[in-house]
């Protein structure tokens, strides 16, 4: 998916996207999934990251201690999600670009290494 050189705003799942579904109930706690670590990282400065996840609230202290401990930059963190889907309206530029875009990843199983986005600097 190519995406302009605009600010982003990423709206991210939590569980089974970024970390092991459930992981914040078991023992050793929220595990990683494999490359999301390494997308969160390279997220730019300049973009906005909002997760959301169907946690209570009783694990928003956990939840956050994970990502800071991981030096997890985010904007807003939005718990107690209903368990159904999430819907994204918004408008088209003018211009023709596509303002929104939704990814289903299969649960548990992590994000690609690389080639999941790419700039387009004319864009």
């Amino acid at each position: 998916m190519t995406l302009s050189s605009l600010g982003h705003t990423w709206i991210l799942d939590l569980d089974g996207t970024l970390v092991v579904h459930n992981g914040h109930k078991r023992p050793e706690g929220d595990s990683w999934l494999p490359g999301a670590l390494e997308f969160l990282q390279s997220i730019p400065n300049e973009d906005m990251i909002v997760i959301i996840t169907s946690r209570s609230e009783e694990y928003r202290s956990a939840t956050e201690a994970f990502l800071v401990k991981h030096a997890i930059r985010f904007d807003h963190i939005l718990f107690s999600a209903p368990y159904g889907e999430r819907i994204v309206l918004n408008d088209g530029k003018p211009s023709g670009l596509t303002t929104a875009y939704a990814l289903n990843l299969e649960r548990d199983k992590g994000l690609p290494a690389e080639g999941l986005f790419s700039i387009d600097p004319e864009a």
